[in-house]
């Protein structure tokens, strides 16, 4: 997946190398010692401006998913993860961004 986002331009926003996500000790490092709950890529130009790549999860990823939504990017299905199950890792992150978020995701659910 981060071979496919650098080709589609993406950029991660923190100083890391995207590729040490295929290594669960580092990873365990970056959500033990930073608190991080997904390695986020950017882009300026593309229609989907920010992508997050869960690492830590309060809902196994197996449930995760059975429940994603497939969308195309760039010619290209990709699993995403539902709008229900966005609101669990939204609050479980706390964030006041993220609590603010949920509050918008809450309100698509109910159109």
């Amino acid at each position: 997946m981060v071979d496919k986002l650098k080709e589609w331009g993406y950029r991660q926003k923190v100083p890391a190398d995207p590729a040490d996500l295929a290594n669960e000790e580092t990873r365990n490092s970056w959500i033990e010692q930073k608190g991080m709950k997904a390695f986020n890529f950017y882009s300026d130009t593309l229609p989907i401006g920010e992508i997050d790549l869960v690492i830590e999860s309060p809902t196994p990823y197996a449930d995760l998913k059975t429940r994603a939504v497939w969308i195309e990017i760039q010619g290209e299905n990709v699993p995403v993860v539902s709008i229900q199950d966005l609101i669990t890792l939204k609050l479980h992150a706390g964030r006041k961004k993220d609590l603010s978020d949920v509050e918008h995701l809450r309100l698509i659910l109910e159109k």
